[in-house]
């Protein structure tokens, strides 16, 4: 898809093609799907790194295993880095890869329909 892509543009491009599994549209939503994934990416774009507890503490109804299978999805996805850090004590960090943090304008224009249309 090129870049400078205007909406009409889009929207004409998709209206004209049968529905495929290898399309990017779907192919994105399907990695962004599920309850939790969008909220365990969009606290690692707020910091450089998170050790699991403080994403546990930033997302609070996440239950620790769902936090560990969401977080090791994304990591086989290349979205997350995990860092095991062999210490005293043992601790992990997650981060975003570059293919994660090129996520960003997508939450970006995320935020602005959310202010523009939500009350």
């Amino acid at each position: 898809m090129k870049k400078d892509m205007t909406p009409e543009e889009y929207l004409q491009r998709i209206m004209s093609k049968e529905p495929s599994e290898t399309c990017p549209m779907r192919r994105t939503l399907e990695l962004l799907s599920g309850k939790w994934r969008t909220h365990i990416l969009y606290e690692l774009c707020k910091k450089d790194s998170y050790r699991f507890g403080e994403l546990k503490k930033a997302l609070p109804r996440i239950t620790n295993t769902m936090l560990t299978s969401t977080l090791r999805d994304l990591e086989e996805l290349g979205i997350v880095h995990r860092e095991q850090f062999n210490e005293i004590p043992p601790h992990v960090e997650y981060s975003l890869t570059d293919k994660g943090k090129a996520l960003l304008p997508v939450f970006c224009e995320l935020a602005k329909w959310g202010e523009n249309n939500l009350d």
